[in-house]
């Protein structure tokens, strides 16, 4: 009797386990980060400055950096598999390369302490932010 009622709670705990949503990505990457941000553009012009993005609770924020390289920003981000969503809520002029924003589609990768948010836009250039957890 003990047998079949045993395996018949192993067998719904299991369902029930597999049944969760287990993304625990987000919470891995909470947290005040401070770094490099570089653009290669197409032409192989580079530009770096000092950057610092937080992650909190589905909300973003970055530094700006001098001549707007990064241009900064802050608004909710979403994380999926293996790419970063920015959704910047702010309104900005359009005197500058608006993909130095933090907005739209980055992949990343994350090892220890180290997270490289990057994306290739518009054939523009290639963006990317080397951080460290602060």
């Amino acid at each position: 009797m003990w047998p079949k009622f045993l395996s018949r709670i192993v067998v719904i705990f299991s369902v029930f386990l597999l049944g969760c949503d287990r993304d625990d990505t987000p919470a891995t990457l909470e947290g005040t980060y401070e770094g490099i941000f570089t653009v290669t553009y197409m032409n192989n012009e580079t530009f770096s400055n000092p950057v610092e993005v937080t992650l909190m609770n589905g909300r973003f924020s970055s530094t700006a950096g001098p001549n707007r390289y990064p241009a900064g920003g802050n608004g909710d981000y979403e994380v999926m598999s293996g790419t970063i969503e920015f959704i910047d809520e702010n309104f900005w002029t359009a005197d500058f390369d608006w993909n130095l924003i933090l907005s739209g589609a980055y992949s990343y990768s994350l090892s220890g302490d180290t997270l490289v948010i990057s994306a290739e836009k518009n054939n523009v250039g290639v963006y990317t932010y080397e951080l460290n957890r602060k």
